[in-house]
């Protein structure tokens, strides 16, 4: 007889849709308000359908090379492709659903 005891049954998880990485440099004012209008466009766009890294470049300054970071901060959206970026505290709604392709240019519907 075989009991599986010893094994936890594997989660689901469901895959995002949306791969995003927000680069910053510590608790900085513009990084610390780029995360939080990046959340609200995700919560009020992307609900449930969305994956967000958070990279702080003073902990961890080698990641910036893999995307090729050359300020911050910066929101990278990984998926899906092609790879797309955006530069600045993202307090600007329609310029991020425009960059991230959530909205096309000169688009009015929510």
């Amino acid at each position: 007889m075989n009991t599986r005891t010893d094994r936890k049954p594997k989660p689901v998880v469901a895959t995002a849709k949306w791969e995003l990485r927000l680069y910053i440099a510590g608790q900085t004012q513009k990084s610390v308000t780029a995360f939080a209008n990046l959340k609200r466009i995700c919560d009020d766009h992307l609900k449930g359908q969305y994956r967000l890294e958070v990279i702080d470049l003073l902990k961890k300054p080698q990641l910036a090379r893999g995307d090729q970071i050359l300020a911050v901060p910066t929101l990278v959206r990984k998926l899906p492709t092609p790879m797309k970026k955006i530069i600045g505290d993202l307090s600007n709604e329609e310029r991020v659903l425009v960059g991230l392709d959530i909205r096309p240019l000169g688009g009015t519907n929510q």
